[in-house]
């Protein structure tokens, strides 16, 4: 192996070589005794009798190094982990003789923010295009995007927020923009305070009271908030668009479903000067276009954030004026993709229905008026029309079947934009799925993205799918019609295929296992149910439930034979497993299987005869003495079908003296005006029916 020479001159050729040249990164990753010397120059240059400043220009380039590597390879990426140049970064930054250097600053400062923005991709929520990473990556990456959150970190290069280098205070605000995506990072950025702060409100304590950081906040929000605010506010910048750029992106980060700060922000100041809201309003309107859409996404997440207290209560004028710039940015020709993509997720974001959450979880969106009425509303100005323009353009459907083979990832991550854009629109109401369906006719896009090289690009689509199969309509002919239907149960019968395309495509199985659609009985016999049964012991919490809702579907108002097909491969041992889950989640849907079993004579007769009636009584027992008012719920609809079975098999079950005592215990907490039990008072309305 070549032993490299660390010098400035070789550090720069070698900068130059490495950027945008995924295959010279790859060799350079190879090199790990290079690598560990690359980060060990960051606080222990080589010293060969050079003067000081060079070997300061030798650490500014092996963080340029850094830089240029952190992106595009896994294995690069994964080199600079094992060497700790996460680190090594920020024990550079926290050397006082380090910050007395601008350049030396900012350069190590921006190596952070990339190193920092590439391994919140490999950890996720990602915002940029969905990959495929190593178990073990991903674990490394967690560690290390642990580490930058720590307290002891946040101390060293948060205050550079408010550092005198323009580019130094740049770069903090976009690695919070970038790496701020869970509650918990944002709860630990915005509780924190400077040092000295501390230090100050410590002089104030007692002897006696506990010791430890105090987060001192004002009314405006914390240090980092206020900060960002005189960023933006600033005009004698000599970057100020750039600035501006990098601090409303680290606001919306720090905004996003957090109605506290998204409150400070939007209040109107005593003094009767304009609201911090206003002001970021009035950047929509900005000549550059990247300043207009990181204001239009911060203004989202603040409306946004706000209607999560006070439902239906979105700022009408300020959702008015996001609308308008999207719509202007998605219908420019002129515009870059990397523009009309972050229209895309801030359409996104305005809607509520963020891909990492919200959008690929069946179980937890919540159909709320709010929602819906901001879909209706977006549709009528249009932008569903522009998206849908915009995705047509991009994606071809009368090329050969390898058109994506050599496809910019520009254009890739355009389209899976856009396609979750749909999806997010779409979702909610009827009249905008045919229009989808019927008029724009999508579908035969849809359905060609599903095999679509980028994982991300496919997952999408299936959200688009499931969209539209929340429509019986439409699931009985256009679903149907094109085979698009088809197409994604073979996607989801894939056994080599992404975890995260095969959720996706589980959601869609789920409203096509109905009793209602055509496809049902298609793909009963095209192996659905060993699927689901391989599924179905998944590690995969998520998938597991996926599959229990769809057995819950495929069992409603379904034949006897249907039933008995069903419980052959689940059995009634595992089933009367699932009722004895520790996970609630999984009780309720194991009991809306039984519910389902039990909907008619033949099925309480197939029931009792197959589960005997002492495991019947048991599981009944169980379900109505959960601390889970759901499970408690789903087991009172399974007794009260059963109720309607011969006068045999209701005293089987109503001569069991548990089931009496606990359907006695439903019913008087029902009565009951205490708030402990009125949690569980719901129950009492379908207990009753029983009696």
């Amino acid at each position: 192996m070549t032993v490299r020479q660390i010098t400035t001159a070789s550090l720069k050729q070698l900068k130059n070589t490495v950027i945008g040249n995924p295959s010279a990164k790859l060799a350079l990753a190879r090199d790990t005794a290079f690598i560990h010397s690359l980060v060990d120059c960051l606080n222990h240059p080589p010293t060969s009798g050079e003067p000081q400043t060079s070997q300061d220009d030798i650490r500014i380039e092996a963080a340029h190094v850094i830089s240029s590597i952190s992106y595009g390879s896994e294995a690069a990426l994964a080199g600079l982990l094992r060497a700790n140049a996460l680190q090594a970064i920020v024990r550079s930054l926290s050397n006082p003789q380090a910050l007395a250097i601008t350049s030396l600053k900012s350069a190590l400062a921006r190596a952070l923010r990339v190193l920092a923005s590439a391994i919140i991709e490999v950890t996720g929520p990602t915002l940029g295009p969905m990959r495929i990473y190593s178990a073990q990556f991903r674990s490394e990456a967690k560690l290390a995007l642990s580490y930058l959150f720590e307290f002891d970190c946040l101390d060293v290069y948060l205050p550079l927020l408010a550092d005198s280098s323009t580019q130094t205070s740049v770069a903090i605000a976009q690695l919070i923009g970038a790496a701020v995506r869970t509650e918990v990072h944002r709860t630990v950025v915005i509780e924190w305070v400077p040092r000295s702060d501390r230090l100050r409100e410590v002089t104030f304590r007692r002897g006696w009271e506990r010791s430890g950081a105090v987060h001192v906040t004002t009314r405006h929000g914390s240090w980092v908030i206020r900060t960002l605010i005189a960023m933006i506010q600033k005009k004698d910048l000599k970057a100020c668009s750039f600035a501006q750029d990098a601090a409303l992106c680290a606001m919306a980060a720090l905004a996003l479903d957090n109605p506290p700060v998204a409150t400070a922000l939007a209040r109107v100041p005593t003094d009767g000067a304009a609201s911090h809201l206003a002001s970021v309003l009035s950047l929509t309107k900005s000549r550059v276009t990247d300043v207009q859409l990181s204001a239009s996404l911060c203004v989202t997440n603040i409306i946004r954030a706000q209607a999560n207290n006070h439902p239906g209560m979105v700022d009408p004028a300020a959702a008015l004026t996001v609308i308008q710039v999207l719509n202007r940015i998605l219908i420019s020709p002129s515009e870059s993709a990397q523009n009309q993509t972050k229209a895309c997720h801030t359409l996104c974001s305005y809607l509520s229905l963020h891909r990492h959450a919200k959008a690929l979880k069946f179980l937890a969106v919540l159909l709320v008026r709010d929602e819906k009425d901001i879909c209706i509303e977006v549709y009528d100005r249009g932008l569903l029309a522009n998206v849908a323009a915009l995705v047509k353009s991009i994606t071809p459907l009368d090329k050969p079947s390898d058109w994506d083979i050599d496809e910019s990832e520009s254009r890739v991550i355009l389209r899976e934009a856009a396609l979750m854009a749909i999806a997010s629109i779409a979702l909610f109401d009827r009249v905008i799925k045919r229009d989808v369906a019927d008029n724009i006719q999508l579908i035969p896009l849809f359905r060609e993205c599903l095999g679509h090289k980028s994982v991300g690009v496919r997952v999408a689509a299936c959200q688009c799918i499931r969209a539209l199969s929340r429509d019986a309509a439409i699931i009985r002919t256009n679903l149907t019609d094109s085979g698009a239907g088809l197409a994604l149960y073979q996607v989801f019968k894939k056994e080599d295929e992404d975890p995260r395309v095969i959720f996706a495509t589980l959601a869609v199985v789920c409203n096509l296992v109905n009793d209602f659609s055509p496809l049902r009985p298609a793909m009963l016999s095209d192996g659905l149910l060993p699927r689901l049964m391989w599924l179905s012991r998944s590690e995969d919490q998520e998938i597991r439930m996926g599959v229990l809702w769809a057995l819950k579907n495929l069992l409603c108002k379904s034949s006897l034979a249907t039933k008995q097909m069903v419980m052959t491969h689940l059995g009634w041992t595992h089933l009367a497993e699932l009722v004895n889950d520790v996970d609630p989640q999984i009780q309720e849907q194991a009991f809306c299987i039984l519910r389902n079993l039990a909907e008619e004579e033949e099925g309480i007769l197939f029931l009792f005869d197959s589960m005997g009636e002492d495991l019947v009584a048991a599981c009944i027992s169980t379900g109505l003495d959960s601390s889970s008012e759901l499970v408690t719920r789903e087991t009172a609809y399974f007794l009260g079908n059963l109720s309607n079975g011969t006068r045999a098999q209701q005293d089987i079950i109503f001569t069991h003296p548990p089931i009496l005592d606990l359907v006695h215990a439903c019913m008087a907490d029902g009565k009951s005006g205490t708030t402990a039990r009125a949690r569980r008072g719901g129950v009492r309305v379908h207990v009753e029916a029983l009696v």
